[in-house]
Protein backbone atom coordinates (compact mmCIF):
# COMPACT_ATOMS: atom_id res chain seq x y z
CA UNK A 1 0.00 0.00 0.00
CA UNK A 2 1.24 3.29 -0.79
CA UNK A 3 0.93 5.73 1.77
CA UNK A 4 2.15 9.56 1.11
CA UNK A 5 1.66 11.61 4.73
CA UNK A 6 2.19 15.76 4.62
CA UNK A 7 3.20 17.14 7.88
CA UNK A 8 3.02 20.71 8.74
CA UNK A 9 5.82 22.05 11.03
CA UNK A 10 4.65 24.37 14.10
CA UNK A 11 7.08 27.17 16.04
CA UNK A 12 8.09 28.77 12.75
CA UNK A 13 8.47 32.53 14.25
CA UNK A 14 8.45 35.53 11.71
CA UNK A 15 11.06 35.11 9.70
CA UNK A 16 13.78 38.08 9.27
CA UNK A 17 16.91 39.20 6.78
CA UNK A 18 19.60 37.29 7.92
CA UNK A 19 17.85 34.59 10.04
CA UNK A 20 19.57 31.03 9.95
CA UNK A 21 16.19 29.29 8.46
CA UNK A 22 17.92 25.74 8.43
CA UNK A 23 18.36 26.48 12.03
CA UNK A 24 14.79 27.67 12.73
CA UNK A 25 13.47 24.46 10.77
CA UNK A 26 15.43 21.93 12.87
CA UNK A 27 14.37 23.44 15.81
CA UNK A 28 10.84 23.46 14.80
CA UNK A 29 11.54 19.74 13.85
CA UNK A 30 13.19 18.86 17.12
CA UNK A 31 10.20 21.21 18.93
CA UNK A 32 7.25 18.60 17.04
CA UNK A 33 8.36 16.10 18.75
CA UNK A 34 9.91 14.53 14.68
CA UNK A 35 12.97 13.19 13.59
CA UNK A 36 13.80 13.37 9.40
CA UNK A 37 14.12 10.39 7.92
CA UNK A 38 16.26 9.96 4.56
CA UNK A 39 14.28 10.68 1.46
CA UNK A 40 11.86 13.26 3.39
CA UNK A 41 10.93 16.30 1.21
CA UNK A 42 11.25 19.31 2.71
CA UNK A 43 8.78 21.67 1.39
CA UNK A 44 9.47 25.41 2.31
CA UNK A 45 7.07 28.62 1.22
CA UNK A 46 8.96 30.81 -1.07
CA UNK A 47 8.09 33.71 1.33
CA UNK A 48 10.48 32.80 4.65
CA UNK A 49 13.40 32.24 2.13
CA UNK A 50 12.67 35.58 0.15
CA UNK A 51 12.60 37.09 3.65
CA UNK A 52 15.61 35.38 5.45
CA UNK A 53 17.94 36.10 1.95
CA UNK A 54 16.69 40.01 2.57
CA UNK A 55 14.84 40.08 -0.97
CA UNK A 56 12.65 43.74 1.00
CA UNK A 57 11.97 46.31 -1.50
CA UNK A 58 10.75 50.12 -0.16
CA UNK A 59 8.88 51.38 -2.96
CA UNK A 60 9.28 55.24 -1.55
CA UNK A 61 12.89 54.32 -2.78
CA UNK A 62 11.66 53.29 -6.45
CA UNK A 63 11.05 55.99 -9.10
CA UNK A 64 9.08 54.81 -12.20
CA UNK A 65 10.28 54.86 -15.48
CA UNK A 66 8.61 56.57 -18.39
CA UNK A 67 7.55 52.59 -19.42
CA UNK A 68 6.01 51.67 -15.80
CA UNK A 69 3.64 54.91 -15.42
CA UNK A 70 2.46 53.72 -18.87
CA UNK A 71 2.21 50.34 -17.81
CA UNK A 72 0.38 51.11 -14.45
CA UNK A 73 -2.19 53.61 -16.51
CA UNK A 74 -3.13 50.31 -18.25
CA UNK A 75 -3.49 47.91 -15.29
CA UNK A 76 -4.45 50.54 -12.32
CA UNK A 77 -1.56 49.35 -10.26
CA UNK A 78 1.27 51.46 -8.27
CA UNK A 79 3.79 52.63 -10.88
CA UNK A 80 6.33 52.05 -8.64
CA UNK A 81 5.51 48.52 -8.13
CA UNK A 82 5.55 47.89 -11.94
CA UNK A 83 9.31 49.42 -12.02
CA UNK A 84 9.93 46.78 -9.68
CA UNK A 85 8.53 44.08 -12.08
CA UNK A 86 10.21 45.56 -15.31
CA UNK A 87 13.61 45.26 -12.90
CA UNK A 88 12.91 41.60 -11.88
CA UNK A 89 11.76 40.61 -15.60
CA UNK A 90 13.36 39.59 -18.94
CA UNK A 91 10.60 40.18 -20.71
CA UNK A 92 6.93 41.57 -20.70
CA UNK A 93 4.66 39.36 -21.55
CA UNK A 94 1.17 40.58 -21.28
CA UNK A 95 -0.92 43.20 -19.68
CA UNK A 96 -4.39 44.04 -19.39
CA UNK A 97 -6.38 45.75 -16.75
CA UNK A 98 -5.53 44.39 -12.80
CA UNK A 99 -2.76 42.31 -14.34
CA UNK A 100 0.68 42.34 -15.88
CA UNK A 101 2.48 38.82 -16.96
CA UNK A 102 6.62 38.49 -17.19
CA UNK A 103 8.96 36.34 -17.91
CA UNK A 104 11.38 36.76 -15.22
CA UNK A 105 15.09 36.91 -14.98
CA UNK A 106 14.80 32.95 -13.51
CA UNK A 107 12.68 32.37 -16.78
CA UNK A 108 9.30 31.92 -15.05
CA UNK A 109 6.45 33.09 -16.69
CA UNK A 110 4.09 34.34 -13.74
CA UNK A 111 1.87 37.52 -13.12
CA UNK A 112 3.68 40.14 -11.40
CA UNK A 113 7.12 38.87 -11.32
CA UNK A 114 6.41 36.98 -8.40
CA UNK A 115 6.55 40.21 -6.32
CA UNK A 116 3.80 40.40 -2.99
CA UNK A 117 3.28 42.30 0.00
CA UNK A 118 0.79 39.94 1.81
CA UNK A 119 2.38 38.90 4.93
CA UNK A 120 5.04 40.95 4.50
CA UNK A 121 5.93 43.39 7.45
CA UNK A 122 5.56 46.84 6.91
CA UNK A 123 3.24 46.49 4.03
CA UNK A 124 1.43 49.20 5.14
CA UNK A 125 4.55 51.28 4.71
CA UNK A 126 4.64 50.31 0.70
CA UNK A 127 7.09 47.44 1.74
CA UNK A 128 7.12 44.40 -1.01
CA UNK A 129 8.66 41.17 -1.45
CA UNK A 130 10.54 39.62 -4.27
CA UNK A 131 11.50 36.25 -5.32
CA UNK A 132 14.79 34.73 -3.97
CA UNK A 133 17.77 35.50 -6.82
CA UNK A 134 18.14 31.91 -7.50
CA UNK A 135 15.85 29.58 -5.72
CA UNK A 136 17.14 26.69 -6.97
CA UNK A 137 21.08 27.53 -5.45
CA UNK A 138 18.44 28.51 -2.33
CA UNK A 139 17.31 25.41 -2.29
CA UNK A 140 20.67 23.61 -2.41
CA UNK A 141 22.05 25.27 0.40
CA UNK A 142 18.85 24.73 2.46
CA UNK A 143 19.49 21.53 2.05
CA UNK A 144 22.95 20.59 2.47
CA UNK A 145 22.81 22.51 6.07
CA UNK A 146 19.84 20.91 6.87
CA UNK A 147 21.06 16.99 5.80
CA UNK A 148 24.43 18.03 8.09
CA UNK A 149 21.98 19.15 11.24
CA UNK A 150 19.69 15.59 10.58
CA UNK A 151 21.99 13.60 9.59
CA UNK A 152 19.95 11.72 6.59
CA UNK A 153 19.72 12.28 2.96
CA UNK A 154 16.99 14.97 1.78
CA UNK A 155 15.07 16.98 -0.05
CA UNK A 156 14.21 20.50 -0.64
CA UNK A 157 11.41 22.37 -2.27
CA UNK A 158 10.57 25.99 -2.43
CA UNK A 159 7.07 26.54 -3.60
CA UNK A 160 4.92 29.55 -3.98
CA UNK A 161 1.13 30.09 -5.75
CA UNK A 162 1.29 30.48 -9.19
CA UNK A 163 -1.40 31.17 -11.75
CA UNK A 164 -1.84 28.38 -14.84
CA UNK A 165 -2.63 29.93 -18.74
CA UNK A 166 -5.72 27.42 -19.27
CA UNK A 167 -6.69 26.97 -16.04
CA UNK A 168 -8.33 29.83 -12.69
CA UNK A 169 -6.43 29.71 -9.54
CA UNK A 170 -3.17 29.64 -8.49
CA UNK A 171 -1.77 26.27 -7.24
CA UNK A 172 1.53 25.51 -5.44
CA UNK A 173 4.35 25.32 -8.03
CA UNK A 174 8.49 24.41 -7.59
CA UNK A 175 10.14 27.17 -7.83
CA UNK A 176 13.46 25.68 -6.39
CA UNK A 177 14.49 22.45 -6.47
CA UNK A 178 17.33 20.29 -5.05
CA UNK A 179 17.76 16.41 -3.99
CA UNK A 180 15.13 14.92 -6.00
CA UNK A 181 14.38 14.42 -10.35
CA UNK A 182 11.94 18.01 -10.83
CA UNK A 183 11.27 16.05 -13.82
CA UNK A 184 10.45 12.75 -14.03
CA UNK A 185 10.92 11.51 -17.72
CA UNK A 186 9.35 8.23 -18.56
CA UNK A 187 9.58 8.27 -22.38
CA UNK A 188 11.05 4.73 -23.25
CA UNK A 189 8.77 3.11 -20.14
CA UNK A 190 6.43 0.50 -20.97
CA UNK A 191 2.73 0.52 -19.56
CA UNK A 192 0.40 -2.08 -18.36
CA UNK A 193 -0.44 -3.59 -21.93
CA UNK A 194 2.90 -3.40 -23.60
CA UNK A 195 2.74 0.11 -25.01
CA UNK A 196 5.92 2.49 -25.43
CA UNK A 197 5.94 6.02 -23.79
CA UNK A 198 6.66 8.52 -26.03
CA UNK A 199 5.69 11.86 -24.60
CA UNK A 200 5.41 10.66 -20.86
CA UNK A 201 6.87 13.27 -18.69
CA UNK A 202 6.04 14.25 -15.05
CA UNK A 203 6.37 17.61 -13.55
CA UNK A 204 7.38 15.62 -10.11
CA UNK A 205 8.64 18.37 -7.61
CA UNK A 206 5.27 20.40 -9.02
CA UNK A 207 3.39 17.45 -7.84
CA UNK A 208 4.62 17.30 -4.73
CA UNK A 209 4.80 21.31 -3.75
CA UNK A 210 1.09 21.13 -4.83
CA UNK A 211 0.58 18.19 -2.14
CA UNK A 212 2.41 20.27 0.82
CA UNK A 213 0.49 23.91 -0.28
CA UNK A 214 -2.68 22.26 0.56
CA UNK A 215 -1.32 22.04 4.11
CA UNK A 216 1.00 25.35 4.08
CA UNK A 217 -1.82 27.36 3.05
CA UNK A 218 -1.57 30.62 1.29
CA UNK A 219 -3.43 33.10 3.44
CA UNK A 220 -2.93 32.98 7.89
CA UNK A 221 -1.81 29.70 8.52
CA UNK A 222 1.44 30.80 9.69
CA UNK A 223 2.71 26.94 8.55
CA UNK A 224 5.02 27.79 6.02
CA UNK A 225 7.31 24.49 6.11
CA UNK A 226 6.04 20.99 6.16
CA UNK A 227 7.58 17.69 5.70
CA UNK A 228 6.53 15.61 2.70
CA UNK A 229 7.29 11.67 3.20
CA UNK A 230 6.83 8.82 1.04
CA UNK A 231 7.30 10.41 -2.15
CA UNK A 232 8.31 7.80 -4.98
CA UNK A 233 11.25 9.46 -5.88
CA UNK A 234 14.79 8.07 -6.90
CA UNK A 235 18.11 9.42 -5.44
CA UNK A 236 19.02 12.07 -8.46
CA UNK A 237 19.67 15.70 -8.71
CA UNK A 238 17.26 18.40 -10.20
CA UNK A 239 16.64 21.61 -10.52
CA UNK A 240 13.16 24.28 -10.69
CA UNK A 241 14.47 25.21 -13.71
CA UNK A 242 14.23 21.86 -15.73
CA UNK A 243 10.21 22.48 -15.20
CA UNK A 244 10.57 25.19 -17.42
CA UNK A 245 9.58 24.90 -20.90
CA UNK A 246 12.10 26.65 -23.26
CA UNK A 247 10.46 29.78 -25.24
CA UNK A 248 10.90 27.94 -28.86
CA UNK A 249 9.08 24.47 -27.55
CA UNK A 250 5.99 27.50 -26.24
CA UNK A 251 3.31 27.58 -28.02
CA UNK A 252 1.58 30.38 -26.66
CA UNK A 253 4.59 32.95 -26.42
Amino acid sequence: MARLEVITLEGIPEVAAGDDLAGIIAAAVAGSGLKLQDGDVIAVAQKIVSKAENRFVDLRTITPSEQAVKYAAETGKDARLVEVMLRESNAVVRVRPGLIVVEDKRGLVLANAGIDASNVPGSENDTVLLLPVDPDASAAQLRAALQAQAGCNLAVLILDSIGRAWRSGTIGTAIGCAGLPALLDLRGNVDRVGRTLIATEIGLADEVAAAASLLIGQMAEGTPVAIVRGVPYARAEGQARDLQRPKSMDLFR
